[in-house]
């Protein structure tokens, strides 16, 4: 079965959308388009690039995968139907992978079954094609914006293992049994150690992980995922 062919897009795009997306330099914000379509690769290019994103074109996923994809806030555009590997397989290859990034689906035929898979493997949105351009728009920012919020998770995330990794083996065990809500003589009894040296250890963390209080430390335990479940 052949997929519906997308008309050109009529370039309608709000202001308001447009100016969002135009404040933030272009090679911050990338979209990546991988259709075996020409017309619509070159349709959706002009599109995006209308609003201020850089754009990366693809005919297949063997051609995805072979390219040097820039490191930057993104969102790829998939089609569904694709020659050598459905979209939905697609999807779970590079969820495995350096490449992953927020997923927008296009199709001119889905059904509700393909369109809870992709929902459910983490795609932002599914797109019946022919679709409004403000339709893709939307969803192609709002799958920036959840690689942008993902990366600066992950680079907080990524702050806090340095400072953890300065703390010694000791120091860490005190963190993660102050964090379970144990007071300095219980984590004394926990381990061992005086309660004035417990005090100590509990106060080389504070320093060493920049918390300004308890509830500071405890927030940084649980972005670490460190086990800090109250011990009965």
């Amino acid at each position: 079965m052949i997929a519906a062919k997308m008309p050109l897009p009529s370039m309608s795009v709000s202001a308001s959308r447009a100016g969002a997306a135009a404040s933030a330099p272009a090679d911050e914000q990338l979209a990546v388009v991988v259709d075996d379509d020409p017309s619509v690769r070159e349709a959706l290019s002009s599109l995006l690039r209308s609003i201020g994103l850089k754009v990366e074109l693809f005919a297949s996923a063997a051609e995805f995968m072979a390219a040097r994809i820039a490191d930057v806030p993104r969102c790829l555009v998939l089609d569904i139907r694709l020659p050598g590997m459905s979209g939905l397989d697609f999807q779970r290859q590079i969820a495995a992978t350096e490449r992953n990034m927020p997923v927008i689906f296009m199709t001119g035929f889905g059904d509700i079954p393909m369109t809870v898979r992709a929902m459910k493997a983490g795609a932002v949105d599914f797109l019946t094609k022919p679709f409004r351009d403000q339709e893709l728009l939307d969803a192609v920012l709002a799958g920036i914006g959840q690689d942008r919020d993902r990366r600066r998770a992950d680079g907080v995330t990524d702050g806090l293992k340095a400072l953890y990794d300065t703390l010694s083996g000791r120091e860490q065990e005190v963190m993660t049994l102050v964090c379970s809500g144990l007071m300095n003589k219980q984590v004394a009894g926990e381990i061992g150690l005086s309660e004035v040296t417990v005090k100590i250890y509990r106060g080389q963390v504070m320093r060493k992980m920049n918390a300004r209080s308890l509830a500071d430390l405890v927030r940084m335990a649980e972005a670490l995922g460190l086990e800090t479940g109250r011990r009965g």
